[in-house]
């Protein structure tokens, strides 16, 4: 059974600096989402879907502090726990439709996915990770001053509240993800990065927390032991010099090439470098390969005609990719 893990991002439900429509404008955002992990199936693959969840996560808690006086607050761990659920439903309803469509016959589930972090994760006590919609600065006061939000400006598209981003350290589903794998089961699992968990004694408790979803993906990509790790993401490909007027796409990377250009800041941590990070992290522990595409292009991906390919193999060198494939 050759397994692949697909991280897709938050924005595929809810597009960048607008809030969220009507579940069917939800649905229509999806379908190309859907449509790639077709592909993935298509080649093979028995399929473990992950999910960001920050600006679905965001609108939740902002919808709390809006009710409060009138309604129980909800705490961030419950809000991570209620968009695992609410974001699986669509994409249950969505994926069903496709697999049809394309005479794939599998049977979804969303799985509620805790993640184990430390209690000692220095990271806990510093607000790094953007949730949420993007705010101009004038709202982004405001919200500072009524709420006591840490607020920071992301990627140049506006400002955004932070909250702790803990390391993962273990999946507590492990085993039920891998025996829905082994019944030939589509899963749905560690949504949003998974809700993050201590031990107390001997029971779990959620923090106020969110996980990093490409961090999570990468250590579920590790413990299944997958051939692939595709990560799909708002860029058809991984661009050195993003933004400017220089910037040249990349077809692949080495590990060893992937680590020189993040310290040389090509992968800012607002945008591509969590995704750069995941992928190097992954690499160290499989012998698979990675691809980060967008959802329109995760078909051609696969078969070599678009993304990037990211793989530890030290004879392969990056790779700029001529401007008519982009």
């Amino acid at each position: 059974m050759r397994t692949a893990v697909v991280a897709i991002g938050g924005n595929s439900l809810m597009r960048a600096g607008r809030q969220a429509g009507s579940l069917e404008e939800q649905r229509q955002i999806l379908q190309a989402t859907c449509e790639g992990l077709a592909a993935v199936l298509e080649a093979g693959y028995e399929v473990v879907v992950t999910h960001g969840n920050g600006p679905q996560v965001g609108e939740a808690l902002l919808r709390s502090e809006a009710a409060a006086g009138l309604a129980r607050e909800i705490s961030l761990d419950v809000c991570v726990a209620q968009t695992q659920a609410s974001i699986g439903y669509l994409l249950q309803q969505s994926l069903q439709e496709t697999l049809a469509r394309h005479g794939l016959r599998r049977s979804i589930v969303t799985m509620v996915t805790q993640v184990l972090v430390s209690s000692r994760d220095p990271a806990l006590k510093h607000a790094t990770k953007p949730i949420g919609r993007f705010y101009s600065a004038e709202d982004a006061f405001k919200r500072t001053a009524e709420f006591g939000w840490e607020m920071v400006e992301d990627s140049g598209r506006g400002y955004r509240r932070v909250v702790p981003s803990p390391d993962p350290k273990e999946i507590i589903e492990l085993e039920a993800i891998r025996q829905g794998l082994a019944q030939g089961m589509l899963v749905i699992a560690c949504g949003g990065g998974g809700i993050p968990v201590i031990y107390r004694g001997d029971v779990l408790t959620g923090l106020e927390a969110v996980i990093d979803k490409d961090r999570a993906s990468a250590l579920l990509a590790w413990e299944l032991e997958a051939e692939l790790f595709l990560i799909s993401t708002a860029v058809d490909q991984v661009e050195l010099d993003h933004g400017t007027p220089r910037a040249r796409p990349l077809e692949r990377l080495t590990v060893r090439e992937a680590r020189r250009y993040l310290r040389e800041g090509q992968f800012p941590l607002g945008s591509m470098g969590p995704k750069i990070e995941a992928a190097i992290k992954y690499l160290e522990r499989c012998n698979g390969a990675v691809l980060i595409t967008s959802p329109e292009k995760i078909p051609e991906a696969l078969q070599g005609m678009a993304g990037t390919r990211i793989t530890a193999a030290a004879g392969e060198s990056a790779r700029v990719a001529s401007r008519s494939a982009v």
